[in-house]
């Protein structure tokens, strides 16, 4: 019998965790052939999250969880449930309903075909506003262009993975972790399949602009050298445009003359100055801050208690 863990971290979520838990256990009990057991990730919730999971746990011991010390967002509370998988596959997937478990069988379905990566894309957003829309698209744009279409548009973290797939996520140890971008980075055998994203059961979202913002920056530069590629050009652009600046100041200097002797050659050299300027620290900014965040070496999630794993 196949074995599945589902990797589902928690954020202020007391309010559909009852009714993901029914859905959930509606799908275990109908698709038998597998075993089946939920592993919890308590990312620092404020709420009574950890409460609500530890009674839905004591109903059903197919039902663990683990609580980390705050909030180390989606990617390090997918990253924590990770290291207690021992499943023939695992599934990732929200704890807000959005997510919805119906999909499950859709994703055995193409595991069964030999899939390795089966993951979802969100063909449909009900619920959210324009701006959020707006921001998705930019981002997947963005993402997919800078990466060499290893983050595919729209793709979601819902998603399942084989032991072999899962087994080479856990080995990437980078602290800027942006795990559909690892995932793609990752290769195997994947496909996708076209799911609708229904509005959420209850709460709100967490997904704030700011927070989501900050994460497609740490995505892209995180999986991509292209930005770096950009400031490179822009310097070169103000160097060249610099020198243009120069010739037309020149014929200027011929024909009409100029405020003052020097004029030209000044605002030249200056452009060319700061063109060079910001091209060297734009560059080296980039580098360290990426390098800055991998050499601390601090771990990505830190565990506080658990609900049937044991701890190391």
């Amino acid at each position: 019998m196949k074995s599945i863990d589902i990797i589902s971290p928690v954020y202020n979520e007391a309010e559909n965790l009852r009714e993901l838990v029914s859905q959930l256990v509606g799908i275990f009990d109908s698709n038998k052939d597998y075993k089946w057991r939920l592993i919890f990730v308590e990312n620092g919730s404020t709420d009574q999250s950890w409460s609500i999971i530890k009674e839905l746990a004591g109903q059903d011991d197919r039902i663990t969880s683990i609580k980390l010390s705050r909030n180390f967002r989606m990617d390090g509370g997918l990253t924590a449930g990770l290291e207690f998988a021992n499943a023939d596959a695992v599934i990732f997937m929200a704890s807000d309903l959005q997510d919805s478990p119906s999909a499950i069988p859709l994703f055995l379905e193409k595991w069964e075909e030999g899939y390795e990566n089966v993951y979802a894309y969100v063909s449909k957003r009900e619920g959210t506003t324009l701006l959020r829309r707006m921001n998705s698209q930019i981002f997947y744009w963005i993402a997919n262009r800078f990466t060499g279409n290893k983050i595919p548009k729209n793709v979601s973290d819902f998603r399942l993975l084989t032991k072999s797939a899962y087994e080479s996520l856990r080995e990437m140890r980078e602290a800027n972790r942006f795990m559909r971008g690892l995932v793609g980075w990752m290769g195997f055998n994947s496909v996708g399949i076209d799911i609708p994203r229904p509005p959420r059961f209850a709460g709100t979202s967490k997904a704030y602009t700011s927070i989501v913002v900050g994460m497609a920056i740490r995505a892209i530069l995180a999986h991509s050298y292209v930005p770096l590629r950009l400031i490179s050009v822009l310097g070169v652009t103000l160097s060249l445009g610099s020198v243009v600046t120069l010739i037309a100041t020149t014929f200027l200097f011929l024909f009409k003359g100029v405020p003052f002797p020097g004029f030209g050659t000044l605002l030249s050299v200056v452009l060319l100055l700061f063109g060079i300027v910001f091209l060297i620290l734009g560059i080296m900014s980039e580098y360290l801050a990426l390098i800055y965040e991998e050499v601390k070496k601090r771990p990505n999630f830190i565990v506080k208690d658990s609900i049937g794993l044991e701890l190391e």
